[in-house]
């Protein structure tokens, strides 16, 4: 009988065991991080710090009533992970780089707890009661979110997390408060093995990563520190040290800054998974698995792109502190190896072609390696993500191919020398006898002359269209426009008409000097029923400026994600539209087309157009915003209707 109840009370207690066991999930991978103020976070975090994968988790050690944490939970890890009113860590960019390499099933926590300016005896069990009795006064306050226990407070939180995972590590950053001590790793090694002992862990199961402070070709405050922290290995078997090496730093030379934080965090996780067996890509691979984009300056390997629109870059500039790259607005920041070279790994990019520039220790330039554009008010580095087979309308093809020639003339409007970009049909040398109709075509704000012919590859779509018989053969003239810097106001000017006053300069010099320099230079038909006039952006504005007040000499007309805003139609530009009957006669064909991400107001005009009764054709370029793909498109949608009547 007694035999029978011990073995009902072994199976119960093999089923509950099997119970909490089903709780754990295997695949998710928990690290503990330690240590003083550059594990805790001293640089601000930025916009991009707060999104991250959800497979990213957090077990708040404390509660954070900024963010609606409570100790003992689990949160997505966006910053700040250690407590109110810290910044950027190592542990951000360690956990986003780890889920970012690792199969998509596996999820990635961290318990994170730290203090600023302490050293390696707080959290040593035997020696922090008494290290807290001389704790400066500014420290208090951090003691007690941890009941002046932080060692207790790691342990607790991450039997908790033992719960749902399994620890694969614990990441130290501590050192700079212990500078010149050459016991430190043995103090280390003590607090390793209480960690290994209070949950009950195996030192080849759970490797230790310890970053250097500050390094000394940034100054570092305590980089002396660095050869003491180097020996650590000698003293802990599974360990491993995480170098500083070309990482930028706060003004103090003592914090990294946020560049530096994400950089040593990503240095942090190629250790980690080069422990477990993964190897982060090489330059060889990466080359293997991408290919050039067609941007590049020839014979340039890089900037690459992946099969989902990553782009890779790469530089050489061993001597720069801090190097990103700007795309649209958002940074990345590129990781330095111990040779020079640069390298980053972008977000997808969405298709078309993107400007873009290196932030050179903050300061903003082209990529040597890119082709340039002139967009943005200045030259840019630009990168083009190809679509598929649908984009062949604008790539070359084995057709006739047309001129596009530069043409320098006199403005006497404007007293000076101007410049222009023309495209000439590829028979227009075959035939000097064959008079031609005329596209005005204007860019946007802040870009030039060259926009079309460079970044809108207008003269593959020209030439790919009248090979296909799609189009009219015809002269495009391409002229900046007045609008390379963009929109400023003058201080203390209205801005409702400083706007309407900019660019405005061009309607009367297209009209006065050069309308009449392209039909003295070229072979045109110079009546309004072979002129025609077309803008995106800002252009689109100049184009309803222009044509609409001189009808006289334009009968087509066509706006691409126009800058045309808060008309009223039925007074606007003389009152054209009043009157359809007479409108639609003249006007032998209008276009509107924008992207349907971007909201410039095009479909409501459109509306209202047709409320009034007239004519005009509307396209939408799907997927795509206020980009020169859309612009790309809307062209290309346009030209088959321009001179046939």
């Amino acid at each position: 009988m007694k035999k029978t109840f011990f073995s009902v009370l072994l199976l119960a207690g093999l089923f509950f065991t099997s119970l909490a066991a089903s709780a754990q999930d295997a695949n998710f991978y928990i690290y503990l991080c330690l240590g003083q103020s550059n594990m805790e976070g001293n640089a601000p975090y930025e916009p991009q710090d707060t999104l991250v994968n959800p497979r990213f988790q957090v077990l708040s050690a404390v509660d954070n009533k900024d963010l609606g944490r409570v100790k003992g939970k689990w949160y997505p890890a966006r910053a700040p992970l250690c407590r109110e009113h810290t910044g950027l860590t190592p542990a951000d960019y360690f956990g986003r780089t780890m889920v970012e390499n690792l199969p998509e099933n596996v999820r990635v926590g961290v318990v994170h707890v730290a203090i600023g300016g302490c050293k390696i005896e707080l959290f040593q069990k035997d020696k922090c009661e008494e290290y807290i009795k001389t704790a400066p006064d500014w420290m208090l306050n951090m003691l007690k979110e941890y009941d002046n226990d932080p060692y207790g407070r790691l342990v607790e939180m991450a039997k908790i997390a033992q719960k749902d995972g399994v620890i694969k590590g614990i990441l130290l950053h501590q050192g700079e408060s212990n500078t010149g001590e050459k016991d430190w790793p043995e103090k280390v090694k003590s607090v390793y093995e209480s960690l290994l002992a209070d949950l009950n862990l195996k030192a080849e199961d759970v490797p230790l990563l310890a970053g250097e402070v500050v390094n000394a070709d940034h100054g570092g405050t305590c980089a002396v520190m660095n050869d003491i922290i180097d020996t650590l290995p000698q003293v802990i078997k599974n360990c491993a040290v995480v170098s500083s090496k070309g990482l930028s730093c706060a003004a103090d030379h003592l914090h990294f800054d946020a560049a530096g934080y994400r950089i040593l965090g990503r240095r942090y996780a190629a250790a980690m998974l080069n422990m477990m067996g993964i190897k982060l890509p090489t330059t060889e691979d990466v080359i293997k698995n991408t290919v050039e984009a067609s941007s590049n300056m020839h014979g340039c390997d890089f900037p690459r792109l992946d099969k989902e629109n990553r782009a890779y870059f790469r530089i050489y500039a061993p001597d720069v502190k801090r190097l990103q790259v700007d795309i649209c607005g958002k940074k990345y920041d590129m990781d330095k190896d111990e040779f020079g070279w640069w390298t980053v790994k972008t977000d997808p990019l969405v298709v078309g072609f993107h400007y873009y520039f290196l932030l050179v220790d903050g300061f903003s330039v082209i990529d040597p390696m890119s082709t340039t554009y002139f967009g943005c008010s200045r030259m840019a580095s630009g990168i083009e993500v190809p679509e598929g087979k649908e984009g062949d309308y604008y790539r070359t093809q084995n057709v006739p191919h047309g001129q596009v020639r530069t043409c320098t003339y006199y403005s006497e409007t404007q007293k000076r020398f101007r410049r222009c970009v023309v495209y000439t049909p590829a028979e227009y040398e075959k035939n000097t006898k064959k008079r031609y109709p005329v596209l005005y075509l204007q860019h946007g704000m802040g870009e030039d002359e060259t926009g079309w012919s460079t970044q809108g590859y207008m003269y593959n779509i020209l030439d790919n269209q009248i090979a296909e018989g799609k189009c009219v053969p015809m002269i495009v003239v391409m002229e900046s426009g007045d609008v390379e810097v963009g929109f400023r106001p003058r201080p203390g000017k209205d801005v409702n008409e400083e706007r309407n006053l900019y660019g405005a300069s061009f309607a009367t010099l297209m009209i006065n000097d050069l309308i009449p320099m392209v039909d003295k230079t070229f072979r045109t038909y110079t009546d309004r029923d072979h002129r025609a006039m077309a803008g995106l952006s800002w252009g689109g504005k100049q184009t309803f400026d222009i044509t609409l007040t001189n009808l006289d000499k334009f009968s087509y007309i066509g706006g691409f994600s126009g800058a045309i805003f808060g008309l009223d139609v039925k007074t606007a530009f003389n009152g054209v539209f009043a009157d359809a009957d007479t409108f639609n006669k003249k006007v032998h064909y209008m276009f509107l087309g924008c992207g349907t991400e971007e909201n410039m107001g095009t479909a409501q005009l459109v509306k209202t157009l047709r409320e009034l009764n007239i004519h005009v054709d509307f396209y939408e370029s799907q997927g795509t915003a206020h980009e020169w793909l859309t612009w790309r498109r809307c062209l290309n949608e346009f030209l088959p209707h321009l001179f046939k009547k």
